[in-house]
């Protein structure tokens, strides 16, 4: 590890106080469904109570949207059992109440759906090995079918990781759900030995069979659709440092995950270590993922649950803390859980608000597919706002589907690379009303198409002001010959670098040199109008005119 690494971050960042927001930055949230510890707080197969579930996820998602988290880690696999229609097993109880019976409605689907709508990404959280207490429900399920896979561990139940057949299950799983669902990605949690486990061979013979799931379920996923992310949430502290001991508890030696050998060979395309820790506990393993993420994505791990006095009774200060440092190492966050961001806890969402105030882009994906093309826009003025539309995009890559980010700025060009400029991601629609007082400053836009990869196109501008989409009836229209066009009182207009010609689309038609007569000759009959126009941005507009 670098020297003077953890050092000059870590008191850099006690003494700012917020660091820079990236553009491009993982945010994400554990939302786990296991015993509706986040979702849902009722059960039941009742119309009220489907109804009461789905208003509750479209209230948590909001509130997760107005903190600009960009990621959910929904929990689809619990222990042995599911929260959607499977048919490889059996339903958990935490929508319908009991355990095999299913709710009247699709969950996962819904989340996917809300998620989307907001412009958020949603992975499939899959718990791979554990299988619950031995008598649970579903590990019964999994000993009737599966009797010679699972094993005894103390009080619990898991499937063996040593034997092929286990990594062939789980990856049949994962395929399940990648081939019905339009999932962002799938999310391996639980992908190692238990810490209770008796090692018959060596460790690197254990590592090769956790890498067997992995190789196995990454291999069942990319066939079916290469643009899914693949992540998992390996140990906090990957191995023992130069300067820093993992304490004994580590990912690398003690459960035998080699996350970052995973990401090296190309394996998991993101990780969110575990790093419920504090001090000399989280700075210098973050610093140690951060230098080991070969061109992939990490975002830490954040134990917020901490935060509660039964768990630690962490200060707000700790939270601050370690988002200040993952940010500088260029490191993403991710909330455990989710009920402990959106209820506040000792002011935590009211934090986050704050530090990502503004929207982040999901990190694109290592791939060798071509970036997207780039729309045509365009934006009509109204009293109420502006009504941005645009078009023709076309996607280059296998995935055959866009969104869109969409900028605005009171400069030109407007500058994409700031995220303080995002004010829409991931839009499915291809429009977008922003609803703004007339007397405001005037906004210019942006608009770009990215792809399943995450791979953004280059922007299309709006060099101008828009107006009015109604030509005020003043606003008489200046008379021309159809070759030249004379302004009248040109004498008394600002000085400008350009004339401007638009559609009344708001598209950019001609510029054409600053002078009392413009050239007007070979334009399609329609309405038009004309502008003075600076590279500064300053706009001037001068009048309509009719080409018959």
């Amino acid at each position: 590890m670098k020297r003077l690494t953890l050092f000059y971050i870590f008191f850099a960042c006690l003494l700012c106080s917020l660091t820079a927001q990236p553009k491009q930055e993982l945010r994400a949230v554990w939302l786990t469904t296991l015993e509706g510890l986040d979702w849902p707080s009722v059960k039941g197969t009742s119309t009220s109570i489907e109804q009461k579930q789905k208003q509750e996820l479209r209230r948590i998602f909001d509130q997760l949207k107005r903190a600009n988290v960009n990621t959910i880690l929904y929990q689809a696999r619990i222990r042995g059992t599911v929260t959607y229609p499977s048919r490889i097993e059996p339903w958990d109880g935490c929508v319908s109440g009991t355990f095999g019976k299913a709710p009247n409605y699709d969950p996962l689907q819904f989340a996917i759906e809300e998620a989307h709508k907001r412009g958020m990404e949603l992975h499939a959280w899959v718990v791979t090995v554990p299988a619950g207490k031995w008598n649970s429900y579903g590990a019964k399920q999994l000993r009737q079918k599966l009797p010679q896979l699972m094993r005894h561990v103390g009080e619990d139940a898991c499937l063996n990781p040593e034997d092929s057949r286990t990594a062939d299950y789980i990856a049949s799983i994962c395929e399940e759900i990648t081939s019905r669902y339009d999932v962002d990605g799938i999310h391996l949690d639980y992908i190692r030995y238990p810490e209770t486990w008796n090692l018959r061979g060596n460790r690197q013979e254990a590592r090769n069979n956790i890498t067997r799931i992995v190789r196995t379920i990454h291999h069942k996923v990319k066939n079916i659709k290469p643009w899914v992310k693949l992540s998992c949430s390996p140990l906090g502290k990957f191995d023992d440092l130069t300067r820093y001991q993992s304490g004994g508890w580590n990912a690398y030696n003690k459960v035998c995950q080699d996350a970052q050998g995973w990401l090296r060979e190309g394996l998991m395309d993101q990780l969110y270590p575990m790093m419920y820790y504090d001090g000399r506990h989280y700075y210098p393993f973050a610093a140690d993922w951060s230098e080991h993420r070969y061109g992939r994505e990490i975002a830490a791990g954040l134990g917020i649950y901490r935060l509660i006095r039964s768990e630690g009774n962490w200060s707000l200060d700790a939270i601050e803390r370690q988002m200040n440092v993952a940010r500088q190492l260029g490191l993403g966050h991710c909330y455990f859980r989710s009920r402990f961001l959106t209820d506040n806890t000792k002011g935590l969402y009211d934090f986050v608000c704050d530090f990502d105030a503004y929207p982040a882009i999901v990190p694109a994906m290592k791939s060798q597919t071509s970036a997207p093309s780039a729309p045509s826009i365009q934006v009509t003025r109204t009293s109420e706002g502006d009504n941005i539309s645009w078009s023709g995009a076309r996607d280059n890559s296998d995935g055959d589907y866009l969104t869109y980010n969409v900028y605005a700025s009171t400069t030109l060009p407007v500058d994409i690379s700031k995220g303080s400029n995002l004010i829409a991601t991931r839009q499915m629609q291809q429009y977008l009303s922003v609803r703004r007082p007339a007397n405001d400053a005037p906004l210019y836009y942006a608009v770009t198409a990215v792809n399943r990869y995450g791979q953004e196109s280059t922007p299309s501008q709006v060099s101008f002001m828009p107006q009015t989409s109604r030509t005020s009836s003043q606003d008489a229209l200046l008379p021309n010959d159809g070759y030249a066009l004379n302004i009248p009182d040109f004498e008394k207009l600002p000085q400008a670098d350009f004339i401007a010609i638009f559609s009344m689309q708001g598209s950019l038609v001609a510029r054409k040199p600053f002078g009392p007569v413009v050239s007007i000759a070979g334009l399609p009959k329609g309405v038009y109008e004309l502008r003075t126009y600076n590279t500064n941005g300053t706009s001037h507009h001068i009048g309509h005119f009719v080409v018959k």
